[in-house]
């Protein structure tokens, strides 16, 4: 009976120490990251103690700011977004404005892009919080999917990217659109759980305690985006970390060498955009600098894939759904994007 009490109050211990081993732990690799980024190629901590950094790590460092660089302003739009519609949003009013039928509401979610023009990097948050309000969760996913490819922003700098191949920039909107939606109905017909990781009693905690705590709206929504932004943010920078190092330690000789058949092709650029975790309002001009050594069709399977899927989203997404949803839905993205780029004339 004694260990049996024991147990339990060693479990009850760790459960509330846990939150803050955590914190203390982020705050020690974000101070550690903070050096790294500031130190010159030879620093010194104390008096004898010196690190040389090598030509390949401030190469890391490079790719890792620029990383950061890009996607930070989009996840903080993103972050603002959620804690408007946390708080301005009621779940009555989602309900209200999403049509009834399943089939009717996942192709106007695969064109809200245009409306609400948010990179991959920013709308991770975004449709969780949709999702808390009531938005179905077939209806979010293909609103995740889309809605970084299907965007006015990510289409004209496709444009630009490849300025001679024009009809890119269409058959990105086009193939996003369409996996998107088969993702969709796939989640609406096989996925009849709410798969988000918060429970929606937690999650009705965490909203009441801020309204106890905020007096007024505006004060509340950057309350939300100051807890949306951290808990998506470490996921950001450990990920910008593991692509900037995958970028300069991984050969473009040896991804080519692999990469001389259509499907090892499609799979070598689809690799890349899920280990370089770009922007989409960037990537087009990284795929366009590969149009001479992949075929075109490889090029949009990397312009696809890329925004629906990367390093850094993949742990945002664990983050907010369970894993076993997760699996499903990177295994569901790969074999469409891999199926209809290769089926692609181009």
């Amino acid at each position: 009976m004694m260990t049996i009490y024991v147990k339990e109050w060693s479990s009850d211990v760790l459960a509330k120490i846990r939150p803050f081993l955590i914190e203390i732990i982020g705050a020690v690799l974000l101070g550690l990251s903070v050096v790294w980024l500031t130190a010159d190629r030879d620093y010194s901590w104390f008096s004898g103690f010196r690190i040389e950094w090598s030509s390949r790590w401030l190469d890391v460092k490079t790719f890792f700011l620029s990383i950061l660089l890009e996607a930070i302003p989009f996840v903080l739009l993103g972050v603002f977004f959620s804690a408007f519609i946390q708080t301005f949003v009621s779940e009555e009013q989602v309900r209200r404005w999403m049509p009834k039928h399943p089939l009717v509401a996942l192709p106007i979610a695969g064109l809200l892009g245009f409306l609400f023009p948010v990179c991959e990097c920013a709308i991770v948050p975004v449709v969780r919080r949709l999702i808390q309000k009531g938005m179905p969760v077939s209806v979010g996913v293909v609103f995740l999917l889309a809605g970084p490819i299907v965007n006015p922003v990510v289409l004209s700098s496709t444009y630009v990217a490849f300025a001679r191949q024009p009809d890119m920039a269409l058959y990105r909107g086009v193939v996003g659109f369409l996996v998107a939606l088969a993702v969709g109905l796939l989640v609406w017909l096989f996925v009849k759980k709410n798969p988000l990781r918060l429970g929606t009693e937690a999650q009705i905690r965490h909203e009441a305690a801020h309204s106890e705590a905020m007096r007024g709206k505006l004060s509340a929504t950057f309350a939300h985006a100051v807890d949306e932004f951290f808990d998506m943010g470490k996921f950001l920078l450990f990920g910008a970390l593991v692509s900037s190092i995958l970028q300069v330690y991984i050969s473009r000789d040896f991804l080519v060498q692999i990469g001389q058949t259509p499907i090892t092709s499609h799979l070598v650029m689809m690799g890349m955009a899920y280990l370089f975790s770009l922007c989409s309002e960037a990537d087009a001009f990284i795929a366009a600098s590969f149009s001479g050594t992949f075929q075109s069709s490889s090029l949009l399977a990397f312009l696809v894939f890329g925004p629906m899927l990367d390093f850094k989203t993949t742990l945002m997404l664990l983050l907010t759904f369970r894993f076993g949803f997760v699996v499903k839905l990177v295994v569901a993205i790969t074999m469409l994007v891999l199926a209809v780029t290769l089926l692609m004339p181009i």
